[in-house]
């Protein structure tokens, strides 16, 4: 059974920084595809980031070059570094683990991905 275990979220201020960390048993993060998206206060759900299987990376343009996705094969966790935080980075922060998409296409989807393994999250909290 896939299982996602999402840590690290917090309470933050704007310019502030957090790492998040994804936990995952199940599969070995080194054979698929991992991604983490968020959902807002009020709006749906969208892809953040993204890492396959051979370590390339994608983001969401509201977060490129202050997010950054990272693996860890002996641990198998992805982290999510996030810097300069905004406002508007506040949500739930969950991740994926998806052998059968490519990234571009899970970022994309966002809100319409179905994904039967979802783990509680890790609420990110951007305030002054």
């Amino acid at each position: 059974q896939l299982q996602t275990v999402e840590s690290g979220g917090g309470l933050v201020q704007p310019g502030g920084f957090l790492r998040l960390s994804c936990q995952v048993s199940g599969l070995l993060l080194d054979h698929t595809t991992t991604v983490w998206f968020r959902q807002g206060p009020g709006k749906e759900r969208e892809g953040v980031a993204c890492i396959t299987r051979e370590g390339g990376r994608y983001y969401t343009d509201t977060v490129t070059g202050r997010f950054t996705i990272s693996r860890d094969s002996a641990e198998n966790t992805v982290y999510l570094q996030m810097n300069n935080l905004k406002q508007e980075d506040t949500g739930v922060y969950y991740c994926a683990a998806d052998p059968n998409n490519p990234c571009p296409r899970l970022l994309e989807l966002g809100g319409k991905y179905e994904y039967p393994y979802w783990g509680q999250g890790a609420q990110v909290t951007v305030s002054s």
